[in-house]
């Protein structure tokens, strides 16, 4: 699965047909008879709902969303997707959730898994990508926090083949969820295309696991000890949130427009020899790009110890490998940059190691909910809406080791995160069958744009440095020292 910017997609014209949720009643008529469900929304959920809310009728609106396309092969079995997305439904209750906020609380409520049918709509035909293109965005960009449904789906019709798309507003999943999702309908499609009754995995509810994390931490207070990891990063870090080390141009507490790019970092040959050294220095692919992510800022002016913000994956347990939610934590992680990172082997080493140890002794603490920990320690900061400055934030992800992974070259399925604002730099870090990339989110001014791409060129240096260098002891080579930038310069399945 590859994480790209919707503007970067390739799908080829076609009709367009689109599938809308429908229930048998009113999502708000309180009618209890088809509510399965009503509980409390999860801290991640509560928390983007009140932004979304807060920022309604500013210029400052709070949005996101996360799509996913992937490819069927032949002509289309119309009836067997339109079952597939049915199934999908009614197996993940997240999907057929409307959400209230009652006396200060966001409440969560399922419609029964009857009550819930399809209405199929032909589009038209799209005869050039072009409008193709600006059709589909404009439908995605239609998700609203606040209404119901909180997702949509479709698919580009062709003779040969099809794209299929499903939108989701963040508040019902996470980028983890988007493999499933697409493993789920492919095996559901393959099933019911052939007659057959499709084998799923079993699945847990995510408005269990909401539900059960505020009734555990609701209760939690500001002198409890299992808020000491966090504390330790805050007494060092200077404050709750690690600054993005760079000046990217934008005054504390704006929030501008974003630019979205993706790049493939190292083909599918260079990654193995990654992997290879990572290996030869104690490490892994996972250490091994963080490890870079921090050199490459070391060299580029930044700090000597990393500070930044890592998302968790909270699918620990199996009951949630095949569920779609949002499973994420944000944890902060510290470690020195090896050397000042400019030492070849011996540096790189150090810095996996001290990746490594922090990780280690980072997972000892994420059972505490991020936003949770936001609202204790920095009280003054969780009235805000979004994070109050540009923050240090890495994720990671694996794509290959995700449900369904070793089929995404056959299936071809892309990512396409997008937010409507934000004020700092997100990288995204993926690994495929074609190699490591990168999607990157940042605000749009020259100082981010500059940056982006120093740090983006010497990104692609230090990793390769890593891998050129796989058993361990071969001798430094000299490394030219780069300019200074003027003006300043999620986390999932690991290896």
């Amino acid at each position: 699965m590859l994480q790209i910017p919707f503007t970067d997609a390739r799908i080829a014209p076609g009709t367009v047909l689109s599938w809308s949720l429908r229930t048998q009643r009113s999502p708000l008529s309180g009618e209890e008879d088809q509510a399965v469900a009503r509980t409390s929304a999860s801290f991640n959920q509560d928390k983007h709902h009140s932004s979304s809310q807060a920022t309604r009728s500013t210029s400052d609106g709070i949005a996101s969303s996360i799509t996913i396309t992937f490819e069927i092969d032949g002509p289309l079995d119309v009836a067997a997707l339109e079952s597939s997305f049915l199934l999908l439904v009614r197996r993940h209750e997240v999907l057929r959730c409307e959400f209230r906020r009652l006396a200060g609380d966001l409440n969560c409520t399922a419609l029964s898994p009857d009550s819930i049918s399809l209405e199929a709509e032909e589009v038209g035909r799209f005869p050039t990508p072009e409008e193709l293109h600006t059709h589909l965005d404009k439908e995605f960009k239609s998700l609203d926090t606040l209404s119901w449904p909180l997702f949509l789906m479709g698919a580009v019709v062709r003779e040969s083949h099809t794209t299929v798309y499903l939108c989701f507003d963040h508040i019902v999943c996470d980028g983890m969820s988007m493999p499933v999702v697409v493993n789920e309908l492919q095996t559901a499609y393959s099933a019911l295309a052939g007659g057959r009754r499709p084998e799923l995995p079993p699945v847990a509810s995510y408005l269990t696991f909401g539900d059960t994390q505020r009734r555990r931490w609701s209760a939690l207070r500001p002198d409890d000890e299992r808020l000491a990891y966090w504390k330790g990063f805050i007494a060092r870090n200077g404050g709750f949130f690690p600054r993005f080390p760079f000046d990217i141009g934008v005054p504390d507490g704006r929030l501008y427009p974003l630019v979205n790019r993706g790049h493939r970092l190292l083909d599918a040959e260079r990654t193995e020899a990654l992997a290879a050294g990572a290996r030869a220095a104690g490490g892994s692919v996972f250490t091994g790009v963080l490890a870079a992510a921090a050199t490459a800022q070391r060299r580029l002016g930044g700090p000597a110890v990393y500070r930044g913000l890592l998302p968790v994956s909270e699918r620990s347990e199996a009951v949630w490998e095949h569920s779609v939610g949002w499973f994420v934590n944000t944890m902060p992680i510290e470690f020195e940059v090896g050397a000042a990172g400019e030492d070849g082997v011996q540096g790189h080493a150090a810095t996996m190691a001290g990746v490594r140890a922090a990780y280690t002794e980072m997972q000892r603490h994420t059972a505490v909910p991020f936003v949770r920990a936001w609202e204790l320690l920095a009280p003054e900061a969780f009235s805000l809406h979004h994070w109050p400055f540009a923050v240090n934030f890495f994720s990671y992800i694996d794509f290959r080791r995700t449900p369904g992974g070793e089929r995404h070259p056959l299936w071809n399925p892309t990512m396409h995160v997008w937010a409507a604002r934000g004020n700092g730099v997100s990288h995204w870090f993926h690994r495929t069958a074609e190699g490591l990339h990168v999607n990157t989110l940042h605000v749009d001014t020259p100082e981010a744009q500059q940056i982006s791409d120093a740090l983006n060129d010497e990104l692609v240096r230090v990793l390769r440095e890593i891998g050129d260098r796989r058993d361990g002891a071969a001798s430094p080579v000299p490394i030219p020292r780069p300019a200074r930038a003027r003006g300043g310069l999620l986390s999932g399945t690991r290896e």
